[in-house]
């Protein structure tokens, strides 16, 4: 990848305040002092007209799109409910750029202003896990790639929702200048320079209701009880139904089989538990139905993209810290009837 030395941020009409922040952080700051090579950062906007934010305060750029045809890397975010800057005006500058060498990056759903230009055709790439589906409905030549945080297929780079744009743009930064400047600017920005997994760590996986209440039953009787061997016989016999009535009813209900069903139930109960519990992997794994750490391990890199370990490790930083309990009572402060349980914790 080609050095990084002229960057051009493109905001639209409604554009999100968060993914526009995330460009002028990595780039537009003058870390030079700490070994970060300086950065042309510019931010452009249709004839450099004034553009309202999603959050309603008006931003005035300094410059037009003709700032991108010279630009080593073009940003653009989401803005106007997926629309983005209108491609017809923006493609000229884009083609320009590309013909150059340039990279051109989109973040979260600022990936359908390049769908809609043609830029993502024949390639891979990804959005927001919320629009990822209606990415790949309405444009069919577009590989998306639902479950990772960042996609880079040639000059055209992609990335998921919201901080997953700030992954992106340290993973251009590392292929251009190296993993020590963007270790430096990950540092000043106190994020990790590289995280492991995918948008799969952030979803949210609850039982579905399902149309079929004797299906709803198994499926819940299922969920409540994943420590358990669950034999698929025996619960199409709970459900009154064969084996291959079970079966067919449970993909065109569920999109997946019963046995990918229990097994993303049981990754996505061992994510709560990592999350919030401190038993060690292997009791996780004993708890969620596994018949080992080593299986649980397995699984959940398929399913979530990192470890039971990473997963932790990730989520414990942002867990907020347990209430500290009050000291115990005094014993001249106790009055316990004369017969009462004892008290547990």
């Amino acid at each position: 990848m080609p050095l990084l030395r002229s960057i051009a941020v493109v905001v639209g009409e409604a554009f999100s305040t968060f993914e526009f922040a995330i460009g002028c952080e990595v780039f537009g700051i003058d870390r030079t002092d700490e070994g970060v090579p300086a950065f042309d950062f510019a931010v452009c906007s249709p004839g450099g007209a004034p553009v309202r934010s999603a959050q309603g305060f008006t931003l005035v750029p300094e410059h037009g799109l003709d700032r991108v045809d010279d630009a080593d890397l073009v940003l653009i975010g989401p803005s106007r409910a997926l629309r983005g800057p209108d491609v017809a005006v923006l493609a000229p500058h884009l083609d320009a750029a590309l013909a150059r060498g340039a990279t051109v990056a989109s973040l979260c759903s600022g990936a359908f202003t390049l769908a809609r230009g043609g830029y993502l055709d024949g390639r891979r790439a990804t959005t927001h896990h919320r629009y990822a589906a209606q990415l790949a409905r309405e444009f069919p030549a577009v590989q998306v790639v639902p479950d990772v945080l960042y996609v880079q297929d040639g000059p055209i780079a992609t990335s998921a929702g919201t901080s997953a744009g700030i992954d992106l743009c340290l993973h251009l930064v590392r292929e251009a200048h190296g993993s020590a400047v963007a270790t430096a600017i990950a540092r000043r920005m106190v994020v990790p320079p590289h995280r492991d997994g995918g948008q799969a760590q952030y979803v949210e996986a609850p039982v579905r209701p399902c149309a079929d209440e004797s299906l709803q039953r198994a499926l819940t009787w299922a969920a409540a009880h994943l420590d358990q061997d669950v034999d698929i016989a025996g619960w199409a016999r709970a459900a009154a139904m064969s084996p291959r009535t079970f079966a067919r009813r449970f993909r065109a209900e569920t999109g997946v089989t019963p046995h990918r069903w229990l097994l993303e139930q049981r990754v996505g109960a061992a994510r709560l538990l990592l999350e919030d519990g401190d038993e060690s992997v292997d009791e996780v794994a004993r708890r969620c139905g596994f018949s080992s750490a080593a299986m649980l391990r397995q699984h959940f890199l398929r399913l979530v993209g990192t470890t039971p370990t990473a997963y932790r490790r990730a989520y414990r930083g942002a867990r907020a810290p347990r209430a500290t309990p009050p000291p115990p009572p005094t014993r001249a402060s106790v009055h316990l009837p004369a017969q009462s349980a004892p008290v547990g914790v």
